[in-house]
């Protein structure tokens, strides 16, 4: 099975995204879901996806859910919750009862958003992200070379918890790397209960001149560190659309993943993912996807991310 482990659906005229204001960002500033992915996954011979909170408010995890639940080939979510919330427990038990529960398999935060750099040792997100394990989820880190301390930490603490690094933590691409980033994705990847999503790595770069070769370098300092079995494929759409298409970007990360040797590209395509989240599926439990044609209607989500 092909797996994009790393996508997301929004609709601006239903709910607010502050990320989203930069003017910049206008081309993605509009409604994106599951209609709009369907034909994309199949043109690039993607099976399935996972959908990944954009902001946090617990109810865009909860459409999320009922997304999945009306929508084969979304095979998980990774949705938002409050970690510091001394209810925490009941939330997620909540939502895992719910239609779509049993795809939730994992929780993430814009840990990099946050002032402190230390956010995650808090001690009430401590507790938060004990309510998360012992339920068997999945904490996707959400940082950048500034937090990386903080994240080596928590993964050390949690030893026999499961973590994933989204976007290999925004490597500085554009402008042409640092030791900083390198030394301490080393430093993460030494715990091994981490995987490393090679994802967003387009965007990172300069959106008007990049292409295989200038991700390469830091797609395989990922996987010195990592290895071929914690690296995982993630298209980042529709952020991705900034610097490439759907075809650009999963072909360039191809090509990259191809110089890795044989096995690299299967397992970060797909046997990565299903090891990290605890992905109990087949592919022939995969139908055809049956979607509104208008993209924003599975999308009626509220409330704001602060």
């Amino acid at each position: 099975m092909v797996i994009d482990a790393h996508q997301h659906f929004w609709d601006p005229a239903r709910a607010d995204y502050p990320w989203m204001d930069a003017p910049e960002l206008a081309p993605i500033r509009r409604a994106f879901g599951p209609a709009d992915l369907a034909p994309l996954l199949k043109a690039n011979g993607i099976d399935a996806s996972i959908v990944v909170q954009c902001r946090s408010a617990l109810e865009e995890t909860e459409e999320f859910l009922r997304i999945a639940h009306a929508t084969p080939s979304v095979v998980g979510v990774v949705g938002w919750v409050d970690l510091t919330d001394g209810a925490l427990g009941d939330t997620l038990d909540r939502l895992r009862a719910a239609p779509g529960g049993d795809k939730l398999v994992g929780i993430r935060h814009q840990v990099h958003d946050e002032a402190d750099p230390d956010w995650l040792l808090r001690e009430d997100v401590r507790r938060g992200l004990v309510a998360l394990f012992v339920r068997d989820l999945t904490y996707d880190f959400l940082v950048r070379t500034r937090e990386l301390p903080a994240a080596i930490a928590t993964a050390q603490a949690f030893p026999n918890a499961r973590f994933v690094l989204d976007h290999a933590a925004k490597p500085p691409i554009a402008s042409g790397g640092s030791a900083e980033w390198a030394d301490r994705i080393k430093a993460l990847a030494a715990c091994g209960n981490v995987w490393c999503k090679i994802s967003g790595l387009a965007t990172e770069a300069v959106w008007s001149d990049w292409d295989a070769d200038r991700l390469l370098p830091f797609v395989q300092h990922a996987a010195t560190c990592f290895g071929e079995d914690r690296l995982i494929f993630g298209s980042d759409w529709p952020v991705c659309l900034l610097a490439g298409s759907y075809a650009e970007i999963k072909g360039a990360l191809e090509a990259c993943l191809a110089k890795l040797g044989p096995g690299a590209r299967d397992k970060a395509f797909g046997m990565n993912a299903k090891a990290a989240y605890r992905l109990a599926i087949a592919k022939a439990e995969l139908a055809p996807t049956k979607v509104s044609s208008r993209p924003s209607a599975q999308l009626r989500t509220g409330g704001r991310d602060p």
